[in-house]
């Protein structure tokens, strides 16, 4: 039988143009990898209550209608199967590196936004297939397409032609779009944000305040290009912006240790940005498989299970 783990790797992700068909042999072969399934039922929502009787849990007891009437009930819940979440993807300009024919790409590997794309894309039929109701946000410098949430098969079909006419432009500013997406979310649920975060912290911590704010679960996705991350560059290089008209011709190796200095202290402080705030933080590189994502993404969900039951 062939392996259809070997679909995680970006670089053949690349030859396979059909978004569709890059989700589904990355979530088939990524499933087919695991033993046992991780993720049956996401929360559990309270159903009604019944009398205490001797053996039942304890932390099941809800002590507010104890204090009312002197006499003990317990809380019994029921799985909620359809997880409502929200699948936002940057698409800014500076998404656009890596692809050989965006002004200032390397032209190596897939473009920080085919990869988030492709991630996105991986999520979205994942949780299709455990029938979660599933929506989708592209920004920029605005909110460019809002998908209502959804479970139908057809739904997953015109998220995916979204994202597949979906192109990285303009500049980002999640300053604005963070301020009014939150409120048009509806009731809370799992947020799933995937970006290149080319912002400051200060913007970046008041913007995914809001969604805390607003009790959602939110889970953050931080695509680098294998560029950004390494800097490989050896000769003297013209670096082009794609969000400012700049110019900057430069001796890479001069400015390598530096560079690699200042971002090491840019991404532990998002980490920590994240984890004051309650928020997962992913790391993930163009270069790398995306079953970090999903098992990121499973992670989660465990999480959350383990959460609603303790309450």
């Amino acid at each position: 039988m062939p392996d259809g783990r070997r679909f995680l790797d970006p670089k053949t992700l690349e030859k396979i143009t059909r978004l569709e068909v890059r989700a589904r042999l990355v979530v088939d072969g990524y499933l087919t990898g695991l033993h046992k399934s991780p993720y049956h039922g996401f929360a559990v929502e309270f159903a009604s209550h019944r009398e205490y009787v001797p053996g039942d849990e304890i932390k099941h007891i809800d002590w507010k209608v104890w204090a009312r009437n002197d006499r003990l009930y317990i809380k019994e819940y029921e799985e909620e199967t359809n997880l409502r979440c929200t699948l936002i993807l940057d698409c800014s300009r500076s998404m656009a590196y890596g692809g050989a024919s965006v002004r200032g790409g390397s032209g190596r590997g897939m473009s920080k936004f085919d990869y988030g794309a492709t991630a996105v894309a991986c999520l979205a039929y994942l949780q299709q297939r455990q029938q979660d109701a599933v929506s989708l946000v592209l920004f920029d410098n605005d909110i460019r397409l809002k998908l209502p949430s959804s479970t139908h098969p057809s739904h997953l079909k015109l998220l995916l032609h979204e994202l597949e006419q979906a192109r990285p432009d303009h500049r980002s500013d999640i300053a604005d779009v963070f301020r009014i997406l939150p409120e048009q979310l509806g009731r809370r649920g799992l947020v799933v944000l995937v970006s290149d975060l080319l912002v400051d912290l200060p913007t970046l911590r008041e913007a995914l305040r809001h969604f805390r704010h607003r009790r959602h679960e939110v889970v953050l996705f931080h695509v680098l290009h294998d560029d950004e991350r390494t800097f490989p560059f050896q000769d003297h290089t013209l670096f082009r912006g794609l969000e400012v008209q700049v110019d900057l011709l430069t001796e890479p190796r001069a400015l390598r240790r530096s560079y690699l200095e200042v971002l090491s202290r840019f991404l532990a402080s998002v980490r920590k940005c994240c984890a004051d705030a309650g928020i997962d933080y992913v790391q993930m590189s163009t270069a790398d498989p995306l079953d970090a994502a999903l098992s990121s993404y499973l992670a989660l969900r465990q999480r959350t299970i383990r959460t609603a039951h303790r309450r």
